[in-house]
């Protein structure tokens, strides 16, 4: 009996803890992204068959006045919106298929509109992620504000990269690689992702400015979730004394400029991440899937709501930025293919676009397969 209530309890803790908040997380950065689509097309007059949240099995649904199929999925992992004259993935029906459409129809199918209106209702789905991430930031930024501490070194770690370089205890960062900083968080931000680069900081020691370059190691730590990550750093300490921490409070306007230069930040960091694993500098242990996010999402709801959220912004931006790359059948693959449209004036071929459409769907599937390794034996 004890160790079917242990069961029982174990078995209501994985699913309250870590699959109701994944699923959570999951859906509402999914539905955001397929709103963007959905908004989107409408306002250039696409018609739309169905909006989803999930694939496989329809769990539950409604049509609504403009002939929409609303419905939830069985296999919560994704969603998409179908617009009216969508028969297959590089959306550009047969002549057969196109035949089968009525006049009506064709006047809102998605393939029959100029390509200016095909381009901003691909791009509006990764562009609503980035909204989102926004739109959490600021609201989150007014609710609580931010803690910032002064760039100032209270203590060099001995045999460091910056005790190499000559940094001292009572040393302030003033700009790293030509970058100014206001913050301590600005230093760890422009230093964390680079490690094995050599780096140019200036100082302000005396009241003189001094240029001195080190080159930060990576050191695995864990992150406010629990997690083991790879950080560069170069080895200088802030404390209460020397950093003063203090609350930044924000009106909705000052906080809604601050979440979009935060987005900013976070775009430009990931950008980095990828450049830097495509010719083998960063761990592929970074990369993780649906387990490694099931994961996060239930250390992030043990914190709390707001860490939930925050998370809710992380992945949103993340998949907006995987979204743009430019590669079929992802968001970023269709707008190539419209650019090169619009370029050469007229649609590229259909024998073409289904080469590279397969190509691109077995390279995403490969992606994939990789990050559910390293989820489940890589790492």
């Amino acid at each position: 009996m004890n160790e079917f209530l242990q069961a029982l309890t174990s078995t209501e803790g994985i699913v309250f803890g870590t699959l109701v908040p994944f699923l959570f997380v999951l859906m509402v950065v999914v539905f955001v992204h397929e709103m963007g689509h959905y908004l989107v097309g409408r306002l250039c007059g696409i018609g739309v068959s169905a909006f989803s949240v999930g694939f496989g099995p329809e769990l539950l649904g409604f049509n609504d006045r403009h002939g929409t199929r609303w419905k939830l999925c069985a296999i919560p992992l994704g969603g998409y919106v179908k617009f009216v004259g969508d028969m297959n993935a590089t959306s550009s029906p047969s002549a057969s298929d196109t035949a089968a459409l009525s006049e009506a129809e064709r006047k809102v199918a998605f393939h029959t509109q100029p390509v200016w209106k095909r381009a901003a209702t691909v791009f509006a789905g990764p562009l609503f992620n980035f909204l989102l991430t926004i739109a959490v930031f600021t609201v989150l930024f007014t609710t609580y504000g931010r803690y910032v501490a002064e760039p100032t070194v209270a203590e060099v770690t001995a045999g460091s990269p910056a005790a190499a370089a000559g940094i001292m205890p009572g040393d302030r960062f003033v700009s790293v690689d030509g970058e100014k900083v206001e913050t301590f968080a600005d230093v760890q931000r422009l230093v964390s992702g680079r490690g094995g680069d050599a780096i140019t900081f200036v100082m302000l020691r005396d009241g003189k400015d001094v240029t001195v370059v080190a080159t930060p190691k990576l050191m695995e730590q864990k992150d406010a979730l629990g997690n083991k990550v790879q950080v560069a750093v170069i080895g200088v300490v802030n404390n209460r004394e020397m950093g003063q921490p203090r609350l930044v409070a924000y009106t909705p306007v000052q906080a809604f400029g601050a979440a979009v230069e935060e987005t900013g930040h976070i775009v430009e960091r990931t950008g980095q991440f990828m450049k830097r694993f495509a010719v083998g500098r960063e761990d592929k242990c970074q990369l993780g899937g649906p387990v490694k996010i099931a994961g996060m999402a239930g250390q992030a709801a043990k914190l709390g709501f707001e860490w939930l959220v925050q998370l809710v912004a992380l992945l949103s931006v993340g998949i907006g930025i995987l979204n743009l790359l430019p590669i079929p059948p992802l968001d970023g693959g269709h707008l190539l293919f419209y650019a090169i449209e619009a370029v050469i004036r007229r649609p590229v071929s259909e024998r073409m676009m289904e080469a590279v459409y397969r190509a691109g769907f077995v390279l995403v599937l490969a992606f994939m397969g990789f990050v559910f390794w390293n989820d489940l034996f890589g790492c």
